[in-house]
């Protein structure tokens, strides 16, 4: 039996047969059996597969479609007599230009493999295309029914230009000749707007980043009326940053109108679809800010002239009017009487000066005849004698009050001498007690209230004493 994991699979002339894998006949018994494992022989069949065929390109149509949160795409490739499981790693989806869903059919370069845990082979795919329409294509059909179905495109959404833009917003690059048209543009038809630039990659890798970021900056700028997205022409994969989501969502969420001028005339993007206006080009997107104030402009010049030939007319017809009615016979005299009138009025206004200067006269004598009384009444000055007064009769009940305090002092040390003078202490500090009895209720005066033998308590000047009678004598004995 011929060794299968020795052959190269393209040399192969068929599959192995289920009797190439059995047992030799019994008459051969006696040769070694080679037994593998389904781990081995697995991977051996991987070898086989990923040696065995290079790069393929596989055309089929897509089903069982699912691309999971870790970025891999699982599918699967059919046609009428057989499918093929295929996956696709995070990083070739990444750059895929188009949503793979089921039934597109597709063209897919990958390599062959076999995943072990499962033993199914599957097509490793790192390119994928659509058939018969290109990849850039496809991905912007596929955008633009995405976002009309959401109603980006709807022109209920769309804003009108501002009539005067104050200061005027660009996402561009500085160094494409957009730029310089755009403000060659704004320079000779709106002299006085203010322009503030924000620079953007406008192609190639993470320009469609960079235009989002531009475009979010400028809605958080205040003053800013109306922005401008351009870029020059070129091919598809020059402009297809402006057919990306993020840029198409990002235009949508602008708070102020935006104006799409992209490429020429014939190129369109998904900005053109979602902004609010889309210009051929960056030069006429300059061409339309400024139109509105154009337009403005030139319709108050228009009303302006008018006006001015509306107001000539009106006089024309009035002064007419008044040279005719001047003619007529009830306005003859009116010069006359009017000089006549005139002088009367001059008169009546002389003597109407006269009684006002007579008048004025009297209220400035009254007035200053006040003043006087006025000033001869001087609060100040009465105030000031009132203090004075207060003073004074301040100063005299202080001393009033003073000698009151010496007298009353000197009397009150008078009485307290007094006071000291019959004071009981005073006695006893000369030398003098009292004699009290035993439980202090009664003072002692005659010796003949006590017996001998009873208690005593005498009072001194300073403490007291307790005494007992031994002998007590009445006066006469």
């Amino acid at each position: 039996m011929s060794d299968l994991f020795d052959l190269p699979f393209e040399e192969s002339d068929r599959w192995p047969s289920d009797d190439d894998l059995l047992p030799e006949p019994p008459a051969r018994v006696t040769a070694e059996r080679r037994v593998v494992t389904v781990s081995q022989l697995t991977a051996a069949i991987r070898r086989q597969l990923e040696t065995g065929f290079g790069d393929l390109w596989v055309e089929g149509e897509i089903s069982n479609c699912r691309l999971w949160n870790t970025g891999i795409l699982y599918f699967t490739l059919k046609d009428d007599g057989a499918q093929l499981k295929a996956v696709m790693f995070r990083t070739p989806v990444r750059y895929l230009r188009f949503k793979p869903e089921d039934g597109l059919r597709v063209v897919a370069r990958g390599r062959l493999g076999l995943y072990e845990p499962k033993g199914e082979y599957q097509l490793v795919c790192e390119h994928l295309e659509p058939k018969g329409l290109g990849a850039l294509q496809l991905a912007f059909e596929q955008l633009k029914k995405k976002l009309q179905t959401e109603g980006l495109f709807d022109r209920t959404r769309k804003r009108p230009l501002p009539a005067l833009p104050a200061r005027i917003g660009i996402v561009t690059s500085l160094d494409g000749a957009a730029v310089r048209d755009i403000l060659k543009v704004l320079r000779r038809r709106a002299p006085n707007a203010s322009v503030l630039i924000r620079p953007a990659r406008v192609q190639g890798e993470g320009a469609a980043e960079d235009v989002t970021r531009a475009l979010r900056a400028l809605s958080h700028v205040r003053d800013v009326d109306v922005i401008i997205v351009a870029r020059g022409g070129g091919s598809v994969e020059d402009l297809w940053a402006f057919n990306e989501e993020r840029v198409a969502r990002a235009i949508a969420a602008s708070p102020v109108p935006v104006i799409s001028g992209v490429g020429h005339e014939v190129d369109f993007t998904i900005a053109d679809f979602v902004s609010d206006v889309r210009a051929p080009t960056p030069s006429a997107a300059a061409e339309m800010v400024v139109a509105a104030t154009s337009e403005f402009c030139t319709r108050i010049d228009r009303l302006s002239a008018r006006l001015r030939a509306a107001v000539h007319a009106d006089v024309h017809r009035r002064r007419a009017r008044v040279h005719m009615l001047a003619a007529g016979r009830g306005v003859t005299g009116v010069q006359t009487r009017v000089a006549m009138r005139g002088r009367h009025a001059a008169e009546l206004d002389h003597q109407l000066r006269a009684a006002m200067i007579s008048a004025l006269a009297v209220r400035m004598r009254r007035s200053t005849a006040l003043r006087q009384r006025l000033e001869q009444r001087d609060v100040a000055r009465r105030l000031a004698t009132i203090r004075t007064r207060i003073a004074s009769a301040d100063a005299k009940l202080q001393a009033a009050a003073h000698r009151v305090h010496q007298r009353s002092d000197a009397a009150l040390r008078i009485l307290t001498g007094r006071l000291d003078t019959l004071s009981p202490l005073a006695v006893l500090a000369r030398g003098y007690a009292v004699c009290w009895t035993e439980d202090r209720t009664a003072i002692v005066r005659d010796a003949a209230a006590v017996a001998d033998g009873d208690r005593v308590q005498v009072t001194l000047a300073r403490g007291e004493i307790s005494c007992r009678v031994e002998i007590t004598r009445v006066d006469g004995e």
